[in-house]
């Protein structure tokens, strides 16, 4: 007679969402998708800092692409650290969307 193995004591991994990442170039403007719980400076020693430093409408220009799709975005208080999905594109009047070449 064989005992049961062991049950796991931990518990699983939920499983990963991937959300929909942007690809914005050096130089785009993007805008915070919602709310954030808090923001990650882009410094070589990074801190973290009150998610009301950047306002929701706030435009802020893509200035660094950072592994792991974090991208560096510099807005009016500051230069942070940004999850590719917590951003989205914005056209400013004049630009045109344009297809991307297959």
């Amino acid at each position: 007679m064989s005992s049961p193995p062991p049950a796991n004591p931990l518990p699983e991994p939920a499983p990963r969402v991937d959300a929909p990442r942007v690809d914005a170039p050096i130089g785009a403007r993007v805008r915070l998708q919602g709310a954030v719980a808090y923001l990650k400076t882009a410094d070589p020693m990074p801190m973290l800092r009150p998610p009301d430093l950047v306002d929701p409408e706030e435009l802020g220009l893509v200035v660094e692409r950072r592994a792991k799709d974090q991208l560096a975005v510099r807005f009016r208080r500051g230069t942070f650290l940004l999850s590719s999905a917590q951003l989205q594109t914005v056209l400013t009047p004049g630009e045109e969307a344009t297809e991307p070449e297959r």
